[in-house]
């Protein structure tokens, strides 16, 4: 069987913040990651694991193909990436976001309590399986167009009872 391999960088589409939770987020021109904290002027930066959440445009492209009308933020994410699979990535994994931030993946998925809109209106969101969150190691002002990659990536190793588990760190910075 052939292992399964992944782009290592991809492409921001765009970057999104609210001032309130609950709702969806604006695309901006460029916005500030702030260390420790998360975007500057975000409801969901603060003192916890989930500073900064993350989607692929492929995974939006998924509820777009059921028939919705949905764009890079709707989700509540902050940011969309493209060309790299965010929810193949495991707890640990380390990626260089613009020129300068750092983030390091906390969470994968999350638990939907209400269901969203967009839930109610195909039966389904990708937020809670393919989104991730992340907590800001380096801040740095990222904007559309910047690259997304992978610096530290951890793998995973089979348990013995089928659990996965984060193992190893390798680096791909060279």
């Amino acid at each position: 069987m052939k292992a399964h391999t992944f782009s290592a960088e991809g492409q921001i589409v765009a970057v999104s913040t609210s001032r309130r939770k609950g709702q969806k987020k604006s695309n901006l021109s460029e916005c500030e990651l702030i260390k420790d904290e998360g975007f500057e002027g975000d409801a969901h930066a603060g003192d916890w694991h989930r500073q900064v959440s993350l989607l692929a445009v492929e995974s939006i492209t998924k509820i777009r193909d059921k028939g919705m009308d949905v764009a890079p933020g709707d989700f509540a994410e902050n940011i969309t990436t493209s060309g790299i699979e965010i929810w193949q990535l495991e707890l640990g994994t380390r990626l260089g976001v613009g020129r300068e931030a750092e983030l390091e993946i906390t969470q994968i998925g999350k638990e939907c309590h209400d269901r969203c809109a967009i839930y109610h209106q195909v039966g389904d969101c990708v937020m809670p399986r393919e989104g991730i969150f992340a907590r800001v190691l380096r801040g740095g002002k990222v904007k559309p167009g910047d690259t997304i990659r992978v610096l530290t990536a951890v793998r995973a190793r089979q348990g013995s009872a089928g659990q996965t588990h984060n193992t190893e760190n390798t680096n791909v910075r060279e």
